[in-house]
């Protein structure tokens, strides 16, 4: 059987159909448990990180009450839960488990275009976390010279975790990185190759155009970071001098000449910047869709937000060196480097509008996922009007390596994502479970989360203007800071302890509803795009049982005039329109 995509002919793929528990759930080639099973590890990992930031958090707030965590723990609690949220959780849970779930049933293919290929990009995935974890294990520990891993701090002697530990965390890397290329191939090539009858680019939901740029992305800065890591193994293992510099080690040499570390941050942030959009990215198309749907109107601005999605990926290659103002850069570099910085806030802006203005008048309805995605847009706003602030040269030097960047970072690359990544799980749950999570529970769990999170990094920036430094393990009885500030630690602490137990409620009413959750039918937001048309709820192998879905519209088509119900999906027919009384409806 022959599926034909416009002029294109796409030949039906031979799916691999497993008849053992170990075929189906394990070692599985469909990309659906895939994404489970990357959600699943991610939110391990995850978890893991959260611990970490609640161990963090009270030692800040309650400073030398807990015997288990000591000024290199401290440092090492920080690095890890840096690497693993920025890494292991938002990238993984992003592209690995919302790319695979929705790509191939949202541009109406049978499963990616690399089953077995896809299969083995979790396995490195869950082998890279495993490599990280075991850092904890060896002696001296994980590292802890910070989630950025500077040189030369990193590996030297006297660091915490600079042996076995900064080691496992390279080759964990290393290990992350070829396992995504090998999914992001996947995601690439589907999207282009893989699409239905009559799915054409600009029909593709903004979800799919998101993960499609991120991977872009990624498989383009990925390198850099694969490339430094890999030099960093060399100063650390073969005594090259790649980034280490000539030094004193208690007085004796360190065997290491004319090594740049300021090389190192180059590669490191050519890569770090863009990761920032590798997150953002899959979340603005995921709460495009997200706001459309329950807001019952188009997306305003269709082209517009695409357009947007691929000016930002373009862009996030010229700002890195943002990160590097007090590095002692040429003040016409750092012209240029705050000049683009300020240039891509446009294209951002533009999306905001957009939201803004599809929320404009719309039908809103006030579900579990609308709410998270509302949140995401405030937060979101917030967070990006604190990054004018850094953005600027003059302003960032005495702000740098102060709260005030620990609260903007967070707001942006950590609650927002965050946010849509509830607001997505929230959304397709009942396509993934067959079953409606508990309303009451999930309610609560937004509250605790948003307000929760606001109580937590709010306060930060003001931190930051008193001057407070990032990454102390305790401040004492410094003349620089008030008591002000150690009231706010304190308060910090106690809202980040609200916030952990809030997703302990999250975890509790998906693994609840997966068993006594009321049954969800095949589309119980009525929304339009074609993973809400298979057959079967949950899809089953294949997704669209004997034959694939031919596509006539774009896919907001919500609350079009004329038109009997209030969506339209993307492969009803035109003659199968159902008419209002006294309406024509278009399409």
């Amino acid at each position: 059987m022959v599926e034909s995509r416009g002029s294109a002919v796409v030949e039906e793929m031979e799916l691999v159909h497993p008849k053992t528990f170990l075929g189906k759930y394990i070692w599985s080639q469909d990309a659906k448990v895939i994404a489970i099973q990357y959600g699943l590890t991610a939110t391990a990992i995850g978890l893991v990180a959260l611990v970490l930031s609640i161990l963090i958090r009270l030692q800040l707030g309650f400073p030398g009450t807990f015997s288990l965590i000591d000024p290199s723990s401290y440092l090492q609690y920080v690095t890890m839960h840096g690497m693993i949220m920025v890494v292991y959780l938002l990238t993984a849970f992003l592209l690995g488990a919302f790319g695979n779930y929705l790509i191939p049933l949202m541009v109406g293919a049978r499963d990616m275009a690399f089953p077995f290929l896809n299969m083995l990009s979790y396995w490195f995935y869950l082998a890279s976390v495993l490599i990280l974890v075991a850092s904890f294990f060896v002696p001296g520990g994980p590292s802890g010279g910070g989630w950025t891993l500077y040189p030369p701090q990193v590996i030297s002697a006297g660091t915490p975790g600079a042996g076995g530990g900064i080691v496992l965390m390279l080759v964990s890397l290393v290990v992350f990185i070829a396992g995504f290329t090998m999914g992001g191939l996947n995601y690439v090539v589907t999207v282009l190759q893989a699409r239905t009858r009559g799915m054409t680019l600009m029909r593709l939901p903004l979800t799919v155009w998101g993960i499609f740029m991120a991977t872009a992305l990624a498989l383009l800065a990925f390198p850099a970071l694969l490339v430094a890591v890999l030099m960093l193994l060399c100063d650390l293992l073969l005594g090259s001098s790649f980034f280490m510099p000539e030094m004193l080690n208690l007085g004796e040499p360190s065997g290491h000449e004319g090594g740049s570390p300021l090389l190192y941050q180059h590669l490191f942030w050519f890569f770090g910047h863009p990761e920032v959009y590798i997150v953002a990215l899959p979340a603005f198309g995921i709460v495009s869709d997200v706001l459309a749907c329950h807001a019952r109107k188009n997306i305003f601005g269709y082209r517009m937000m695409v357009w947007a999605l691929i000016l930002i990926g373009v862009l996030s290659f010229v700002v890195w060196a943002h990160h590097m103002f007090v590095s002692g850069m040429n003040p016409y570099f750092g012209f240029l480097f705050a000049t683009t910085t300020l240039v891509i806030a446009v294209p951002t802006a533009i999306k905001v509008y957009n939201w803004v203005l599809t929320l404009w008048r719309g039908n809103i309805r006030l579900t579990v996922p609308m709410l998270f995605a509302i949140g995401f847009l405030f937060t979101f706003v917030n967070g990006g009007l604190s990054g004018l602030f850094l953005g600027n040269v003059t302003v960032d030097v005495p702000l740098s390596d102060t709260y005030f960047v620990v609260g903007h970072f967070h707001m942006v690359m950590a609650v927002a994502p965050v946010l849509v990544i509830f607001a997505g799980l929230y959304h397709w749950y009942p396509k993934v479970s067959g079953r409606m999570f508990h309303q009451g529970m999930a309610k609560w769990h937004f509250w605790l989360t948003f307000l929760g999170t606001y109580l937590v990094y709010f306060p930060m920036h003001f931190m930051g203007f008193a001057g407070v430094p990032r990454r102390y393990y305790a401040y004492g009885e410094s003349a620089f800071i008030s008591e002000s500030v150690i009231t706010m630690n304190l308060v910090i602490t106690l809202a980040a302890l609200v916030v952990a137990s809030a997703q302990l409620l999250f975890l509790f009413n998906m693994a609840w509803s997966l068993r006594h959750g009321e049954k969800a039918d095949s589309n119980p937001w009525g929304a339009t795009t074609l993973e809400w048309q298979t057959p079967h709820t949950p899809p089953r192998h294949g997704n669209f049982g004997d034959q694939l879905p031919v596509v006539y519209r774009w896919a907001y088509d919500y609350s079009v005039p004329g038109a009997a119900q209030d969506f339209l999906p993307q492969n009803l027919p035109p003659e199968a329109v159902s008419r209002a009384e006294g309406g024509e409806a278009s399409s």
